[in-house]
């Protein structure tokens, strides 16, 4: 947190984020004083946070993202990735960044389900009850910017299956659609998961194309067939 009267070093935070019940501190600083304010930097923020875990009670060092996404579970048994990025106000990318903090990396404080080391928007988190450690004070990092460009482009990557996968279901469907038509069933078919780029969805018709899935109709190039 800073006070206003002093610039602000986190210029990307976001400071739209939904914070837990738990951090009211501005609220409760505004009591005190009316001639000062307090803001939150995110980024800059630690949280000690005790976690009752069945083997033992342990203490995590985390981030206060991080804080803010555990604390959502003492509320909730299981939440989905799109519950956390809601409840949090948090874009796709910290989203991401986050959760693979959290259920990937070297303390697997959340389970996920399905149980692969990438984070997708269809996935679902639950606390991991069975969590220990030797010691009992840990801390969890957030991923290196290297290593949380990674993790976005696995996440890219699972995306664009998505995408070619769903291609091909609508067309092995239907046989013969129109662009426009393609697109808007793609987009509804991959909405319980992800919002599609239209972008995307035309890349994946093109490589389709090219891979001998789809072809172009010979007197109107906004018709596809599907070969396969």
């Amino acid at each position: 947190m800073r006070s206003s009267g002093v610039p602000s070093i986190d210029r990307t935070a976001p400071h739209l984020l939904s914070l837990p019940s738990e951090f009211n501190v501005p609220e409760f600083y505004q009591t005190k004083t009316k001639h000062r304010k307090l803001t939150w930097i995110y980024s800059l923020g630690t949280c000690n946070i005790n976690g009752k875990f069945d083997p033992k009670t342990m203490e995590l060092i985390v981030t206060t993202y991080q804080a803010f996404d555990l604390l959502l579970f003492n509320t909730s048994d299981t939440l989905s990735y799109q519950e956390i990025m809601t409840q949090l106000n948090l874009s796709d990318d910290d989203v991401v960044r986050l959760l693979h903090s959290l259920s990937c990396a070297k303390y697997k404080i959340l389970t996920k389900e399905p149980n692969t080391k990438t984070i997708t928007p269809s996935d679902h988190f639950e606390l991991n009850s069975k969590f220990t450690d030797k010691m009992r004070r840990i801390k969890i990092p957030l991923p290196p910017v290297d290593e949380k460009k990674k993790v976005i482009e696995d996440v890219d990557k699972d995306r664009r299956y998505a995408i070619d996968a769903s291609i091909v279901r609508i067309m092995k469907s239907r046989k013969v659609l129109g662009y426009q038509q393609l697109v808007m069933e793609c987009v509804e078919q991959l909405g319980r998961m992800f919002k599609p780029d239209v972008k995307a969805i035309k890349k994946g018709i093109e490589d389709l194309i090219t891979r001998d899935y789809l072809e172009r109709d010979k007197d109107n190039p906004n018709i596809f067939r599907y070969l396969a």
